[in-house]
């Protein structure tokens, strides 16, 4: 197969999948809110990894865009990657070089390396910085990892910031979860971000980490498959928005279903996509329900 077929058939699954989301948008109860910015808010964005941010880009580029000051965490160093038969020394350095690249075209004001050692290190470590950092910043809206995930590090980054989200410091910011690679799914959006017109500049920050594009590119059809859902033009990001209070419960719920392998990332290919929306709905309900409270 020549490699422009391959391009089109590709093509022509996620445009299939982008169809059936917009009909299944048509029978869906209820609207998510769209995003808005007063302006002079303080954001941050909490990232397991370097690129992990790139998952919630475009919307970053719209709160700089409307005046808003940017500060985005790496929680890890991402050197357990596997790209370019680099070492673990060599990918740390790569990683944050390609990150700090990201932060300048992302307008970024305040960029935090916290940089634990991917896959070897400590709650204890993470959740004091993270509690600083929450305290330094005094958000208003802050981009929380998800733990609707499959990825052992994006779920317990996620952890540790619920942990870090008590006391005064968390006081009147709003939270809002954004995924990576495993859809949170109407099931728990209740916001979203009309991206079209920041998609160019998305697609540049998305190639200021050229060891990670080849996982992150496949972000786009994930954000092509919510703008279908919710009937609007070119691209969309998800979010499922809450207060700290919510985040830290959704966080306490005994049950792991992440553990037992619910949830499903969408592929490098198209054709398997609406298997990472329907695979673990039964747990995402379980974790709505939880973070609600009584």
């Amino acid at each position: 197969m020549s490699f422009r077929l391959k391009r089109a058939v590709l093509a022509s699954a996620t445009a299939v999948w982008s169809g059936a989301a917009r009909a299944a948008g048509l029978c869906a109860s209820g609207r998510p809110d769209l995003w808005h910015s007063p302006g002079g808010q303080r954001v941050l964005v909490v990232a397991p990894h370097p690129d992990d941010e790139i998952a919630c880009a475009g919307t970053l580029l719209l709160h700089r865009r409307a005046g808003d000051v940017l500060h985005v965490a790496h929680a890890t160093d991402g050197c357990a990657a596997r790209a370019g038969g680099l070492t673990r020394g060599e990918m740390h350095d790569r990683r944050r070089e390609e990150a700090r690249v990201a932060a300048d075209l992302l307008g970024v004001a305040g960029a935090h390396w916290l940089g634990l050692r991917e896959g070897d290190w400590e709650e204890a470590a993470l959740v004091p910085a993270l509690r600083d950092l929450v305290r330094q910043t005094a958000p208003h809206v802050l981009y929380a990892p998800s733990r609707v995930d499959f990825h052992p590090e994006h779920v317990r980054v996620a952890r540790g910031l619920a942990a870090a989200l008590s006391g005064d410091g968390a006081l009147g910011c709003t939270i809002r979860v954004y995924e990576v690679q495993v859809p949170l799914t109407p099931v728990l959006v209740n916001f979203v971000t009309p991206i079209g017109a920041v998609v160019d500049e998305l697609i540049g920050a998305m190639e200021c980490y050229p060891t990670q594009l080849g996982s992150i590119e496949r972000l786009l059809r994930m954000k092509r498959y919510a703008a279908s859902f919710y009937g609007l033009s070119q691209l969309a990001e998800e979010f499922w928005q809450m207060d700290p209070a919510a985040y830290r419960r959704a966080h306490a719920a005994r049950a792991a279903p992440e553990a037992d392998g619910a949830f499903r990332g969408v592929r490098a290919r198209p054709f398997t996509d609406p298997l990472s929306y329907l695979r673990g709905l039964g747990a995402r309900r379980q974790l709505r329900d939880v973070s609600q409270g009584p």
